[in-house]
């Protein structure tokens, strides 16, 4: 994978998060406890996924940087 393939991966996940924050602002307006943590479960792990993909391409850029 490459550092574009590794940041689009992680533009892809970052869309993904804001969609997911508005469904946990839709819950917590609808009062859905239960729903929402289940949302806030998801977007613990959409974080940690954006944050992987980000250390990809950073990894990636200094290799590609490398003489």
């Amino acid at each position: 994978m490459s550092t574009e393939d590794s940041l689009a991966r992680a533009e892809e996940l970052l869309a993904r998060l804001d969609k997911t924050r508005a469904e946990l602002e839709r819950l917590s307006q609808a009062n859905d406890a239960e729903k929402a943590l289940d949302v806030l479960a998801e977007l613990s792990e959409l974080s940690k996924a954006i944050e992987e993909a980000l250390q990809q391409a950073k990894r990636h850029a200094e290799t590609d940087a490398e003489p």
